[in-house]
């Protein structure tokens, strides 16, 4: 069976991953979207309401299991049998790091592939930290995030 993982911090989910999601659903016969717990961020949501957050808006896709980890990506995609780390390209200004972790991860598990996905071109400016500076600032985010991450905005920066 085709597993793959798409790990990432969720801080918080978007519809751009959302998206991303989707287009891993489509490939692959299982997608673990999984919360990095990444001690060098400082997270606005805890690892457990992002989890929930992404239970919610993930709930739709019969393929899709929601889990977290810590450590090393690549020894979490052993861990669950997954042969791919899925990882989003929005921007040309993405793709250099993301060409040094897949170059990286490759060199510590050569037999997992780290397979880049683009977002639909209506996604690709979006990102976590701009939601978050919108929502801080009370502006509406309702059409970049699930309806449960508005809440939860909402209810984070008091509106």
């Amino acid at each position: 069976m085709a597993k793959v993982i798409y790990p990432g911090t969720f801080d918080p989910v978007t519809n751009g991953h959302i998206d991303i999601v989707e287009r891993a659903s489509e490939l692959f016969e299982e997608v673990v979207v999984t919360v990095a717990r990444n001690p060098m961020k400082t997270a606005l949501f805890s690892v457990e309401e992002r989890l929930e957050m992404l239970r919610e808006s993930l709930k739709d896709f019969k393929n899709v299991i929601v889990d977290s980890f810590d450590g090393l990506v690549v020894d979490h995609a052993k861990q669950v049998g997954a042969i791919g780390i899925i990882r989003g390209l929005r921007a040309v200004s993405d793709f250099e790091y993301e060409f040094q972790m897949a170059l990286m991860n490759r060199k510590l598990a050569g037999e997992i592939t780290t397979i880049l996905l683009m977002p639909h071109d209506k996604y690709t400016y979006l990102n976590s930290t701009i939601i978050k500076n919108l929502a801080q600032f009370h502006g509406n985010v309702s059409e970049f995030v699930p309806p449960i991450v508005e809440r939860k905005l909402k209810e984070k920066f008091g509106y």
